[in-house]
């Protein structure tokens, strides 16, 4: 006798729906940029109340972090079986990439947040987010989705990384860069382009540069933290301005045609930078060889940022960077290593075949120094002879 159809409830259609999407492959490009549905529900009886932490969380790259997430409901008739939970991360206002979803014991995280993300669970309620091994492009602000049926509700963490803002320009010269080429440079530096409020921060911190230089949002600004006339003047418009000066801020510009500099953002290191001294100066290709005798690469400029910043790096000494630009890192300042104020002093971008310098090197975490009774340069076998003179090009590291 054939058995007759099961008819399947609300519940658990919606219930089965949900558990085929976390199945499905989702299509990279279709992760990021979709544009959100907001449904409005009138009525409160039984509705799903989000609560997420007040401000921000912050935490630094490698680290690990809970963003906060609870819910609960105005009437006690409901349980915490069949609810979906859905973590997302904000690009634009209704705009997003998906991060987590959970209904149940079926959990999906996407795209570079596998791996590294999972619920807290810690007890009914809590759909707090761990994420471990943060990096750079984990700032920002996520949204915890609830969803039991019809009913949702959201809520909004930001999470703010530890690090430091540096404004960026390549050797071709100030204002020389699209938005999208901005990008690019930050990231070939370490670092990402900084946002508003972290310019904003980096400024209250004593940032001082009157260059203009993309931001993350599109916009165009630059911190003066003493005002005067080629900068703005005291009088010209921006956030936090006045008589101590402020940000100036050009508004959101044409990112494929407009030509700034690039204000780039860079969080703590996971290796150790350190000052190679040469025992006669070397060029910069002599540096890259260098480093790499000690286990290491010339160092990217945020990687001196943040070894100054986070480390406390503190050298009174010029030393090659990996973009072929020559700077210098000051925690303790005196008169002698660039006036009254701590930074990372910058020389430009000398020729590199010609202007010689120290170099200042990056060992990434576990990787072994191959002399650590220490090296320097010379000429193996009394080689190296160019035009009647000894030629800096042919130098090679030798134990010392």
């Amino acid at each position: 006798m054939a058995c007759a159809p099961t008819a399947l409830g609300p519940h658990a259609l919606w219930a089965v729906a949900w558990v085929l999407l976390l199945l499905v492959p989702v299509p990279v490009g279709a992760q990021r940029g979709r544009k959100k549905v907001v449904h409005v529900l009138e009525g409160e009886s039984g509705s799903v109340v989000v609560q997420t932490a007040p401000g921000q969380v912050v935490s630094h790259r490698g680290g690990t972090i809970v963003l906060p997430c609870r819910y609960h409901y105005e009437a006690a008739a409901h349980d915490h079986d069949g609810v979906r939970l859905k973590w997302t991360k904000v690009v634009d206002p209704l705009a997003f990439t998906d991060v987590f979803v959970a209904l149940g014991t079926q959990h999906r995280a996407f795209g570079p947040y596998r791996g590294r993300a999972e619920l807290q669970n810690d007890g009914p309620g809590d759909a707090s987010l761990v994420l471990r091994n943060v990096t750079l492009q984990d700032y920002g602000r996520y949204e915890c989705e609830v969803t039991n049926e019809l009913e949702d509700d959201a809520g909004v963490v930001k999470l703010d990384l530890e690090g430091v803002v540096f404004p960026y320009h390549p050797r071709g010269g100030r204002y020389k860069m699209t938005f999208v080429e901005a990008q690019r440079a930050c990231a070939e530096q370490d670092g990402i382009l900084a946002s508003a409020e972290q310019l904003h921060e980096a400024w209250r911190d004593g940032l001082d540069w009157c260059n203009a230089g993309w931001l993350r949002d599109g916009s165009v600004q630059y911190p003066v933290s003493q005002a005067r006339e080629p900068c703005g003047g005291a009088g010209s418009n921006g956030a936090g301005e006045g008589t101590n000066g402020g940000v100036r801020n050009y508004g959101y510009r044409h990112n494929a045609e407009e030509r700034y500099d690039a204000f780039c953002f860079t969080s703590n290191l996971p290796g150790r930078v350190f000052f190679l001294k040469p025992l006669r100066p070397v060029a910069l290709a002599g540096a890259t060889r260098a480093c790499a005798a000690r286990g290491a690469t010339v160092a990217k400029v945020g990687q001196l940022f943040a070894a100054w910043k986070l480390q406390l790096l503190d050298r009174c000494t010029a030393g090659w960077l990996a973009d072929g630009s020559a700077r210098y890192p000051i925690v303790n300042p005196r008169t002698r290593c660039g006036g009254p104020r701590p930074g990372v002093r910058s020389l430009g971008f000398p020729d590199a075949s010609r202007r010689l310098f120290g170099v200042y090197c990056y060992r990434a975490p576990g990787a072994p120094d191959p002399a650590p009774g220490g090296w320097g340069w010379g000429w193996e076998g009394g080689g190296g002879w160019a035009g009647g003179s000894r030629d800096p090009a042919a130098w090679t590291p030798l134990r010392v």
